[in-house]
This record gives structure tokens, C-alpha cells and sequence, in this order.
């Protein structure tokens, strides 16, 4: 089953379920208003929306519409919890082996997470907006998990069942403003600005065997500017499963229904199928040749980021930005 969310009905959209192939679609009024309303009560109205996509499969929706990824917002426009991780300790080792920083030996055993900014999640298509290139403007390709509500002590063996949806993330970083704010040792705030996901949304079932429960076992495209950066797979070299990630998550707290957990950039050992991100290309540059030549973003850059099942077929639809200039003296409240 696929969901999304269209830009009607308030900050919260209005969910649709989509067909596999992401040309048809269909409002469910009567059973959720939105994908928070469905995640509130997954037990009771998962079994109604998936009904529903059978019959959108079966051409027997008279109500559907053309799918249009342009028309709607990230599949949940605000959640109640963001939590992003860097579950790819080979992207974390690189980044630091090329500031010549060794890499604790913790990091292998236990996960680095912080909680982001969930109260406006932008779309697949929406533009990165921003006031200076020199913040030193990049993407990150990522998978995340949607979970329903997940008890506080919950373990790896249990925190599969509470997995309910994927989706494809572009963490928006700005690298240059990183440094200072974590030597201040409190985390990321103004470095992490916006986060956009893929059209859809989609149920683990739909992944069949490349879902293993915890990862998911296939190459996520990055295109910078029409030029693929990196085709990762996602299922390599993820040192910390999805399962590891809610355990670490609900160590002391609980998480509530619609909670978003990412993974951080997709990064593969030797990076012999490209990179998900430019900061790891420039430590690439730098390994080899002690100055990075690839550029941070600029304005009108453009970012596309997508996942392909066996077929050819994207899974999740494309993630299509590109940057541009936010001037706030000209924004009308």
C-alpha cells in the first residue's frame, strides 16, 4: 500500500492512497482525514486502507484522479517527533579520516542520533529555500521509518512490528554553519534547515524481499544536476538497523504514532558506488588529494533523489528540488 498527502485540507493535507505504479489515486474521507489520523488508529483502519488499494488496483475506484507528486506535501507535513540518525558508521569514519580525526570505537556499538525539526517537513518537489550559498548548502539521500505508537524499553526483536511506513528523506545540511554549532556541544539547530521526503509513503510489504524487517536492500539514486552522484545500496553497510534505531530511541522515553526515524546519509564501504551526499565526495577529494574541488549547492542547483524496485518501477516516486534564493524581507504573512 502507498500513501501520500495532498496540499488541501489544512497543514496536515489531506491522505490519499496511491497505486503501485504512482498514476492513480484516491481520498479515503470516511475512513482517515489524514496519515496522522491513520497512524493514531493503524490497527483498526490499516486493514480498511488496504481494501481500498485493492480495489485501486483493480480499476474499481470511481472517485480516482491522476497522481500528481507536484500536488502534494511530504506524506506527514508535520509530525510530532524527527529523530536522524547516522546509522552508516563507514560515512562517519570517512568524514572524520579525512579531518585526520580518528573515530571513537563506541560508534561501532552504539548509534549517533539527534532530534530535528518536524513541524513543516516539505515535498517531494518543493523548493530548497534559502537566504546564503555560503552556508554551504547540501543534500543527503536517506531512508526513513514511520512507526505507530512504540512503548518506552521496546527492544530489537519487538520494534519490527511498529515499523508501519518508508519513505525516501532529503536532510538538507548546511555544512558550513555545522562546525560551530556543534563545538558548542548541543547539537544541530540553525545546520539542519529543512527536510523533504518522497511522494509516498509506502507499507513494508510493498519492499518484499529487499525489507528484511530492518533494512532495506536496494540502491537509493542520487543526481545532482542531471550527473548521478552515488547509487549506494541501503541495505550494505547499515551498521545500525532500523530495529537498533527504535531501541536506541525508546531507551528512556516512548515514541508516539507518526514518529519519523531516519538513517542518516546511505553511505557503502570504498564508496565504489558513489556517494548520497557532496560533503562525502569532498572527503573523498581530500583523502586523495588533500583539498576538496567539489562544490557545496548553489542557487538553481537541482537534486533528485529516487529508489527502483527490480522492475524499473520507482517505489516511492522522485524526490525533484532545486535550490533558490529565500529573501524574508519579501515574505507576506
Amino acid at each position: 500500500m502507498k500513501l501520500a498527502s495532498l496540499r488541501e485540507g489544512g497543514r496536515d493535507g489531506t491522505l490519499i492512497i496511491v497505486n503501485r505504479d504512482l498514476q492513480r489515486a484516491v481520498r479515503v474521507p470516511k475512513i482517515a482525514a489524514t496519515l496522522q489520523n491513520a497512524l493514531d488508529n493503524w490497527n483498526e483502519l490499516e486493514p480498511k486502507l488496504e481494501d481500498v488499494f485493492l480495489q485501486l488496483m483493480d480499476d474499481n475506484c470511481p472517485n480516482s484522479f491522476r497522481f500528481d507528486r507536484s500536488a502534494v506535501a511530504a506524506p506527514l507535513p508535520r509530525a510530532y517527533h524527527w529523530a536522524d540518525a547516522s546509522a552508516y558508521v563507514t560515512h562517519v569514519e570517512l568524514v572524520r579520516r579525512a579531518r585526520g580525526v580518528e573515530l571513537p570505537e563506541t560508534f561501532w556499538s552504539d548509534p549517533l542520533m539527534y532530534m530535528g525539526a518536524s513541524d513543516a517537513f516539505i515535498g517531494a518537489t518543493d523548493n530548497i529555500e534559502l537566504e546564503e550559498e555560503s552556508w554551504g548548502i547540501d543534500f543527503e539521500a536517506e531512508v526513513a521509518v514511520f512507526t505507530d505508537d512504540v512503548p518506552a524499553g521496546t527492544d530489537r526483536i519487538n520494534a519490527t512490528s511498529h515499523i508501519k511506513l518508508v519513505s525516501l528523506v532529503n536532510d538538507v545540511s548546511l555544512r558550513n554553519l555545522i562546525p560551530a554549532e556543534l563545538s558548542k556541544q548541543f547539537g544541530f539547530y540553525q545546520s539542519k534547515a529543512q527536510t523533504a521526503f518522497s511522494p509516498v509513503a509506502v507499507t513494508p510489504d510493498e519492499l518484499g524481499e529487499h525489507w528484511d524487517g530492518e533494512r532495506l536492500h536496494l540502491p537509493l539514486h542520487a543526481t545532482l544536476n542531471g550527473k548521478e552522484t552515488g547509487q549506494p545500496n541501503a541495505g550494505v553497510d547499515m551498521t545500525f538497523g532500523f530495529t537498533e534505531l527504535i531501541q536506541h530511541a525508546t531507551k528512556t522515553r516512548g515514541l508516539v504514532s507518526g514518529s519519523v526515524i531516519g538513517s542518516g546519509t546511505v553511505s557503502n564501504q570504498g564508496n565504489k558506488d558513489g556517494s548520497c551526499c557532496i560533503a562525502e565526495i569532498r572527503c573523498l577529494e581530500t583523502i586523495a588529494d588533500g583539498t576538496p574541488t567539489t562544490p557545496f549547492m548553489s542557487f538553481g542547483d537541482r537534486i533528485e533523489i529516487e529508489m527502483f524496485d527490480t522492475a524499473g518501477q520507482s517505489i516511492f516516486g522522485k524526490i525533484d528540488q532545486q535550490v533558490s534564493h529565500y529573501d524574508p524581507s519579501k515574505k507576506i504573512l
